[in-house]
């Protein structure tokens, strides 16, 4: 009986209870609920699906691909058409992702032009496929895919300001804006 009453501790008032996080601030106890991961959590969730799921939209009603397979012999390093679409998914999260820590760190509150900017390469970035591939007009896909440069190196400088790892999250979105630059160059001038 000894044992047991020895691991039987009675609890105080000061201990914590089991679903808060107590945090010292200022020698206070504050009490904190344990739901905040779960806020964020489900925050991260929307800011990853929402733009995935505006991306399948993109692809699946406007994604066919009559000026991407009507240009004649194309290069070895063009990547098939499910390849654009399963990369452009994999950018839209990564950028979904880096948008949630700047968000998460305060960064569009404190500066709206970041929210501006993340918003308008998703827009150029949802406008590519159909501009570049469905309609065949090279040009136009050219200039939307250097203009998605541009938003992106400044999505990079001030994500970068506000959270390093966003910042970083965002040079292989860079990298793969590029290499369409490449490939829609290749197709106004193939």
């Amino acid at each position: 009986m000894a044992s047991t009453r020895e691991e039987l501790k009675h609890r105080t008032k000061e201990e914590q209870e089991p679903n808060t996080i107590t945090t010292k601030t200022n020698n206070k106890r504050q009490k904190r609920p344990s739901s905040t991961a779960t806020r964020g959590l489900r925050s991260l969730a929307i800011a990853v699906a929402l733009p995935l799921s505006l991306t399948l939209a993109d692809i699946s009603l406007l994604g066919s691909s009559h000026g991407y397979h009507a240009a004649s012999p194309k290069p070895f390093w063009f990547p098939p058409l499910w390849a654009l679409h399963l990369t452009s998914m994999i950018y839209t999260s990564l950028m979904g992702i880096s948008a949630w820590l700047v968000w998460a760190q305060g960064g569009f509150h404190k500066d709206p032009i970041a929210a501006a900017l993340y918003l308008a390469q998703l827009v150029l970035s949802l406008a590519w496929g159909p501009v570049a591939l469905s309609s065949g007009a090279g040009r136009v896909g050219l200039a939307v895919c250097l203009a998605t440069l541009g938003v992106l190196a400044a999505c990079y400088r001030m994500f970068g300001k506000v959270n390093p790892v966003a910042g970083e999250l965002v040079k292989p979105c860079l990298a793969w804006a590029g290499f369409l630059t490449l490939v829609n160059l290749k197709l106004v001038y193939l």
